[in-house]
């Protein structure tokens, strides 16, 4: 994430054009939350489809509150552990009152902008765990998680003295490494944990609504430009390459991922192409800030090339990833992190070139060993985690509540009367006190 730099010798000033565009960015990436929340809820069976919803949507509040508490000046407070962790400084918020500036724009607004990485990044991890997580290990699961896995992360790669920013050197403008690769590797760990689904691989678990999955694509698609542009922190060139950039990739993303299914299947999908622009969207990510026009087309055609493979994987290695956490963003977040070590040009970076445009492949080394060691990071801490509120409280849902739907066993609800899309036991016969009971709320 760029940081404004300040002329030697002058004072921070506020500046209000960049200022307005990162308010702006900041609502366009909070807005990525409730679309993911439509993108993950038309994926799932109609059962489950409100139990979605609201995983993403408390995700919101939870990591809200750790983020004020104490998140923010662990991530980005003055490094206090040898570039593995911020301090306290700043715990809630203190010292950071209106006139406080982070560069150009007023401090409170920055931590606001990365707020909202923080709540995506854990509102990402619960499509691996959909339809049979408990809700309330959920709960508890959330802010433990933002305080152990992303906040570390968040610091090594872009806070004050982070290893990887300040000692290894690598690149990663908006999110690579702290969103994309550390919400996969969770979403791997987690679901490793829980165990399959009923019926995987028996039974078929198609999206019961595609409508609301190009609809919540064409929100992430929408927020992403706040993502990736806003991490410019200010109105300038370098925000217009970033925006670019983005859309460039996302296209080549969707048509990558349709080419691959005409030539395997036959038949090019709604589900491809939102899937398709996600993956080239979480590849660019990284990458978007350091890449040219057509490092950019380049990196989003690859990762809807491998992306589309990769989902499969879970079939042939048998972990259930729900929603293909796994296969788009993990598999995705390398492959834009790992090309920015070919494709970075010194025009975008300030001097530091890839591979491919005459940088040597010490880069491209720097790039592979951060993946590494936060893919590593974020699936072992995630799995402890998991395993430590399995034990305390169980972290699976029962099999009745899996079989009839968390909507109706958890949330006394159902998105559709009567269940008439038609996946689990029929509402209206099965459960009649809850049915009523929803039936008045109408």
């Amino acid at each position: 994430m760029e940081i404004a730099h300040l002329a030697a010798g002058k004072a921070p000033a506020l500046d209000t054009g960049d200022t307005a565009w990162l308010l702006a960015a900041t609502a366009l990436v909070l807005l990525m939350t409730p679309g993911l929340a439509l993108f993950y809820g038309g994926m799932v069976r109609t059962k489950s489809v409100l139990n979605m919803l609201m995983m993403s949507f408390v995700s919101i509040a939870l990591v809200t509150v750790v983020w004020l508490a104490a998140g923010y000046s662990l991530a980005f407070g003055d490094d206090s552990a040898g570039g593995l962790i911020g301090g306290l400084k700043h715990a809630g918020m203190a010292g950071l009152g209106p006139e406080s500036l982070h560069g150009s724009v007023p401090t409170l607004l920055f931590a606001t902008f990365q707020l909202t990485f923080a709540i995506i990044t854990a509102a990402l991890v619960s499509g691996a765990v959909a339809d049979r997580a408990k809700f309330g290990a959920w709960l508890v699961f959330v802010p433990v998680w933002a305080l152990l896995v992303y906040v570390p992360v968040a610091h090594w790669v872009w806070g004050p003295g982070g290893w990887i920013l300040a000692r290894l050197g690598a690149l990663d403008f908006a999110g690579g490494l702290p969103v994309e690769i550390t919400s996969g590797a969770s979403g791997l760990a987690l679901c490793l944990v829980l165990g399959p689904r009923l019926g995987f691989k028996k039974d078929a678990m198609r999206p019961h609504n595609l409508p609301m999955v190009m609809l919540g694509a064409g929100l992430l698609w929408f927020g992403w430009f706040g993502f990736n542009a806003g991490s410019a922190l200010g109105a300038n060139g370098l925000a217009a390459a970033a925006f670019l950039n983005t859309l460039a990739a996302g296209c080549t993303g969707l048509l990558g991922w349709l080419f691959v299914e005409q030539k395997r299947d036959g038949h090019p999908t709604t589900l491809g192409a939102a899937s398709g622009a996600v993956a080239g969207l979480v590849a660019i990510t990284p990458s978007c800030g350091t890449v040219s026009l057509l490092g950019a087309l380049v990196v989003g055609l690859a990762a809807g090339v491998v992306c589309s493979y990769a989902v499969s994987w879970k079939f042939k290695l048998n972990y259930d990833d729900s929603l293909d956490v796994v296969g788009v963003h993990l598999v995705g977040g390398v492959i834009g992190t790992l090309l920015i070590g070919l494709f970075a040009v010194g025009e975008m970076t300030g001097g530091t070139k890839g591979l491919l445009y005459g940088g040597g492949a010490a880069l491209l080394g720097k790039q592979l060993l951060a993946v590494a060691v936060v893919a590593v990071y974020a699936f072992a801490v995630t799995y402890g985690i998991g395993k430590a509120i399995d034990k305390v409280m169980g972290l699976r849902a029962s099999e009745e509540q899996e079989h009839t739907g968390l909507d109706l066993t958890v949330h006394a609800e159902t998105a559709y009367d009567h269940g008439v899309l038609g996946h689990g036991a029929p509402v209206a016969h099965s459960v009649p006190s809850v049915t009523q009971k929803v039936g008045s709320q109408a």
